[in-house]
């Protein structure tokens, strides 16, 4: 079977694609740009029969493989992704290969996504001459900010084999929560989207030792604040997932002086378009209200970030019956709920169904209490790497091999027999 061949390549790479994760490691960097990172992608790629090309407006890689069984030119086309960029985290974490970059941390665990992402690239390429299709390789910068998903695929990421992605699939490792190696994942809802809310309230500034002469936006913003709680508990259904925290409050530059203006900021995370339009508009409606009923005004700006991430039915199966294959059906975990982080591959899952999975790299027995993702303790054991390659390259393999997209129901199925 080609679990057991993607298996062992995997493993046969394992210490090439740790020495990768740990070189990544040492030297994170943020955002769209990501050079350094670009240029060790790139190296690890060299020699491998790819069609690469760089972004334009982002330090983005992408990757074309050419199935060798694909003597037509027209069978499906599947997407791989692997997310390069790190956090403003300053490492708490005792390794040698900690990062030499004060203030910047692989603190989410994206260098073991781009070394995974580059075995799964060198194991399909060994095993290319069995492939009926091709596979795109997406190295992808500013997941955690500004978002980079979206602008590869105005740059072309989804044709970049010459014809359409059929389906996508993309993993993420954990540091906490499960045990090490236990894989997790959901059908349908899995991250919500996030929308960036701020709210500005313009009154009249004065002295403090006469508010009565001013208009004083502090006691407004807190009203609001207040109400936007209530907004959420009495007019959203509670089987209808919404999350919404004020993360900032920021008025005046003294203890005795009565701003002009102050702005909070909040993030609303939901699973539907409908309920997040319903949200959004009667936080307009209620903070507009509120300044009115005391003599100032509100202004209210939403700007959606990243959408709902969303399995599709068929491929989260596939990608279940792959774990379960390759590692056993007691290292797979169905997650009881959705969790309400976001994640950007959801746009790329807007367009052509796919999957997305993760798995724990947890190296602490108590894992229900180790750090989380993004903290500066935050730890990751290397021994996820090559089954991460291996699942990736697997799930290439597999979906080619089920044919079109039109077919992949049944076939994808039958390929995990």
């Amino acid at each position: 079977m080609s679990g057991m061949r993607t298996l062992e390549l995997a493993r046969s790479i394992s210490d090439d694609l740790v020495a990768l994760r740990r070189e990544l490691h040492q030297y994170p960097e943020l955002g769209l740009h990501l050079p350094e990172t670009q240029r060790r992608v790139l190296e690890a790629l060299e020699g491998l029969d790819l069609g690469v090309r760089t972004g334009t407006g982002l330090s983005s890689v992408v990757a074309v493989l050419r199935g060798g069984a694909d003597t037509d030119g027209d069978g499906p086309v599947v997407l791989l992704r692997g997310d390069m960029d790190a956090l403003p985290v300053t490492e708490q974490v005792d390794v040698p290969y900690a990062s030499k970059k004060p203030g910047l941390m692989h603190a989410c665990g994206h260098d073991l996504h781009v070394a995974a992402l580059v075995g799964a690239a060198r194991i399909l390429h060994a095993m290319r001459d069995e492939l009926p299709g091709d596979v795109v390789f997406m190295f992808q910068p500013a997941e955690e900010g500004p978002g980079g998903a979206e602008p590869m695929i105005a740059e072309g990421l989804l044709t970049a084999a010459g014809r359409p992605v059929d389906a996508a699939y993309a993993m993420h490792v954990s540091s906490s929560e499960y045990p090490l190696g236990q894989w997790f994942s959901r059908p349908r809802e899995l991250m919500a989207a996030v929308d960036r809310i701020t709210i500005r309230v313009t009154g009249a500034g004065g002295h403090g030792s006469q508010p009565h002469r001013a208009k004083d936006p502090v006691p407004v913003l807190c009203e609001i604040v207040l109400a936007l709680q209530t907004l959420v508990t009495r007019t959203v259904d509670p089987f209808d997932t919404v999350v919404l925290t004020v993360g900032r409050i920021e008025a005046g530059t003294r203890d005795n002086i009565i701003p002009e203006s102050g702005d909070l900021s909040a993030t609303l995370r939901t699973f539907s378009a409908e309920t997040r339009d319903r949200l959004i508009e009667n936080a307009r409606r209620l903070a507009t209200g509120i300044a009115a009923a005391h003599g100032l005004t509100a202004e209210l700006t939403a700007d959606e970030s990243y959408p709902a991430t969303i399995n599709d039915d068929d491929e989260y199966a596939l990608g279940r019956q792959v774990v379960e294959d390759l590692f056993g059906p007691e290292r797979f975990t169905v997650r009881p709920l959705p969790e309400m982080g976001s994640e950007d591959m959801s746009f790329v899952m807007q367009e052509v169904p796919g999957a997305y999975f993760f798995v724990s790299a947890c190296p602490a027995d108590d894992y229900e209490n180790a750090p989380d993702n993004h903290s500066p303790l935050a730890e990751f054991d290397d021994s996820v790497v090559p089954d991460a390659a291996a699942w990736l390259a697997e799930m290439a393999v597999r979906r080619l091999r089920a044919g079109t997209a039109a077919g992949a129901g049944a076939g994808a199925a039958s390929a995990a027999v």
